[in-house]
């Protein structure tokens, strides 16, 4: 009887080559939709600083008749600001605008340059107003409201 051949053990350079190309092409397609999930995770954070602006409008008016402008608004909050410079994690810049009569307002988040999320073209500004009325920018000016308030 002949003895049976030696088979080598281990990986084949095509076996190795193939499971690189799976690595790289899941890679490739893996990395930009991490990253475009990440710029809308962080959105949440400009709409739930303007949520707590619009709250905190509705209480200022229900006891004083009238929206508060920035300086207002922090005056009148139990323990201290209402009313922040920056998003509770830093990503957007926010703005509070009060009508002079006091019967309307507008509250603008816009993404700050140095932070991670100024990649986000799509979503650049988004604002309220004191009916509610939500709007988003993107960064040539166009209204994607319907893709940001999501």
């Amino acid at each position: 009887m002949r003895p049976q051949p030696r088979r080598a053990s281990g990986f084949t350079l095509s076996e190795i080559l193939t499971a690189l190309v799976v690595v790289v092409v899941l890679g490739a397609t893996a990395v930009p939709m991490w990253r475009t999930h990440l710029l809308r995770v962080r959105r949440t954070d400009a709409s739930a600083a303007l949520i707590a602006v619009q709250v905190a409008q509705d209480k200022f008016f229900g006891r004083n008749a009238r929206y508060a402008d920035g300086a207002q608004l922090n005056a009148s909050a139990p323990g201290g600001l209402a009313l922040k410079d920056t998003s509770e994690h830093g990503f957007y810049k926010i703005e509070l605008h009060a009508s002079p009569d006091g019967l309307g307002y507008s509250a603008t988040a816009r993404v700050l340059p140095q932070e991670g999320q100024a990649q986000d073209a799509r979503c650049v500004e988004l604002s309220i107003d004191q009916i509610g009325t939500r709007r988003a920018m993107d960064s040539e000016g166009s209204d994607r409201s319907g893709d940001c308030w999501r």
